[in-house]
């Protein structure tokens, strides 16, 4: 009966896979074969603390049979909520995110050292890695709502995207603060 849960909790943690059969391509070298796949980012593994993907992820593209191997590209599509880091707003925002690999089946005769091909075994080539290394690595840094973003008042911490609050936020250089501290003696 332990055997049975721990059997459960594997098909729960495994992440789901984006599996492109090779042979549809193999029948019509260098014709591009399209396919469209939609995944969440649990079932993908596309999770992070600083945000989140609403909805689903859905990843459009056409792969081809180049001579050596397979040339796979397209674009994944999306929605990323997560709260800014200048205004501390709840945001979402659409994105779209480009892919173009080249994968070649192992044993198939060529060198295997070459870093810029993905390998594969078997007649199926599994994508879901690539597309969550992706999806996540092409994230910015800051999670900013838009470009024009003002932030908050480091004086009383209103949104200044609503509005001016009045606090007076002059920055004075300190190599002239002496001369500030004078002016305001007089």
């Amino acid at each position: 009966m332990t055997n049975t849960i721990a059997v459960a909790i594997i098909y729960e943690v495994d992440i789901y896979m984006m599996k492109i059969d090779i042979k549809e391509a193999d029948k019509k070298p260098g014709l591009a074969v399209p396919f469209l796949f939609s995944v969440s980012a649990e079932e993908l593994g596309a999770v992070h603390e600083d945000y989140t993907f609403e909805g689903s992820i859905e990843v459009r593209g056409e792969f081809s049979a180049t001579g050596r191997g397979y040339r796979i590209s397209g674009k994944i599509s999306c929605v990323k909520s997560f709260v800014c880091d200048r205004c501390l707003e709840q945001s979402s925002q659409q994105q779209v995110h480009e892919f173009d690999e080249e994968y070649q089946q192992r044993g198939s005769g060529y060198r295997e050292d070459d870093l810029d091909v993905n390998y594969f075994d078997g007649d199926q080539v599994d994508i879901s890695p690539m597309i969550r290394d992706v999806l996540l690595s092409d994230q910015p840094l800051n999670n900013i709502c838009n470009a024009d973003c003002r932030g908050l008042c480091l004086k009383c911490g209103a949104n200044l995207n609503h509005g001016d609050c009045g606090c007076d936020r002059t920055v004075i250089d300190p190599r002239l603060a002496a001369l500030q501290q004078l002016l305001t003696k007089k």
